[in-house]
């Protein structure tokens, strides 16, 4: 776990409020015609957020970079989930040794 990369990435809103959507993509993704489980596809990303394709792209990145989301691709798609494990680790992190 790269504490630092986690919070380069936890530094912007769009990228914690990306994290916030993808802990409950049901609820903010409902519309994804693949099932959610594959996780959210980065086109409806980048709508949920009004940015460019391209903006979103280096906030996801910035995001993987940290290990707090994992990337799938299937075909021209590619889908993003949280990575709970990482997530966990770091809030465990940040709560014993600060």
């Amino acid at each position: 776990m790269n504490i630092d990369a986690i919070h380069k990435a936890l530094a912007s809103p769009v990228r914690r409020e990306i994290l916030c959507w993808l802990k409950d993509p049901h609820a903010h993704f409902a519309q994804q015609e693949h099932p959610l489980d594959m996780g959210v596809c980065a086109g409806l990303i980048d709508a949920r957020t009004g940015l460019s394709q391209s903006t979103v792209s280096a906030h996801l990145a910035a995001l993987q970079k940290a290990e707090l989301v994992t990337a799938h691709r299937v075909g021209q798609w590619i889908f993003y989930k949280r990575n709970e494990e990482t997530v966990q680790a770091f809030l465990a992190h940040m709560q014993h040794d600060l």
